[in-house]
């Protein structure tokens, strides 16, 4: 992992990040004590990190293959064996610092356009520490002459012990096909009702797109942890729970798979800019009050 990592703390909360490795947070700790996924010591993949930035898109667009205004483009397939073209560049892109402070950054990332995606544009993180909270934004700029696609997103890596519950509301979500590419809606609760406090580890794979998420999302832990995740300028909450896997991913997108194939993604003049922002709150609970969870 490169030397270039920048701490921030605020009293008991502190985050590490990695400018150099897809301008990602490579761990949140409240007293010592890790409220995400917590990226290995010599880890230089994005995929091993707590959270990493979906920028200029989030999650897949099938084959990498999209048309836009006329014109048809081919995006590297960047995941491995995978067939689809995932997240964006930002994950995979060195991005600089500046002005930062014990507490806050800025982390900036330009693309200069190439043959997958010709358009320019400068995306900016803010991430800033209060005692009890970790605040990110996100911003993707135009800074060419000509119409962009675009889409945002986080993907943070949360802790699930035997006891962790987790809870939200949304409209419905989005079955996949076997490669993970939106089939059909379906109602919220097809996969397991998240209305209510529901245990987080499972059997099963969750790595759906939940529609109409209105915010916020719960995560109680076992050690009496509460995490309550909320975003503005995102419509969806793509959820990824691996089977039996020990963390998951509640990430906040502006919009679902693929969009950008099916007439939802968000097109930005030149010049103009879209923004998502998360928090992450954090309050100390006890767990021997919290109601019997189910099992989702």
């Amino acid at each position: 992992m490169s030397k270039n990592i920048i701490t921030l703390k605020a009293e008991g909360l502190e985050a590490a990040l990695s400018p150099t490795v897809g301008g990602s947070l490579l761990s949140l700790a409240l007293d010592g004590v890790d409220l995400l996924r917590r990226a290995p010591a010599d880890a230089a993949d994005p995929l091993a990190m707590a959270s990493f930035p979906l920028v200029p898109y989030a999650n897949r667009i099938a084959d990498g293959r999209f048309a836009f205004d006329g014109q048809d483009y081919q995006l590297p397939l960047n995941f491995g064996d995978h067939p689809h073209s995932i997240h964006g560049f930002g994950w995979q892109t060195k991005w600089t610092a500046s002005e930062t402070d014990v507490s806050s950054t800025r982390l900036t990332h330009v693309h200069e356009g190439d043959a997958g995606w010709p358009w320019t544009y400068r995306a900016e993180q803010h991430v800033a520490l209060t005692p009890t909270q970790l605040s990110m934004s996100l911003s993707l700029t135009n800074i060419g002459d000509a119409p962009m696609p675009a889409g945002l997103g986080f993907h943070p890596y949360f802790l699930a012990d035997a006891a962790t519950t987790l809870r939200f509301d949304a409209r419905g979500l989005w079955l996949s096909t076997p490669d993970m590419l939106p089939d059909q809606e379906a109602p919220a609760d097809t996969l397991g009702d998240w209305s209510q406090p529901a245990i987080v580890r499972g059997d099963t794979l969750v790595d759906n797109a939940y529609i109409g998420w209105t915010g916020p999302a719960v995560v109680d832990r076992g050690d009496g942890l509460r995490l309550t995740v909320d975003a503005t300028g995102a419509d969806y909450l793509h959820v990824y729970r691996p089977p039996g896997s020990k963390d998951f991913c509640l990430e906040p997108v502006s919009h679902m798979p693929d969009a950008i194939n099916r007439g939802g993604m968000t097109v930005l003049p030149a010049g103009a800019a879209a923004h998502l922002s998360m928090t992450i709150a954090i309050d100390k609970i006890d767990p021997t009050l919290s109601k019997s969870a189910a099992i989702a």
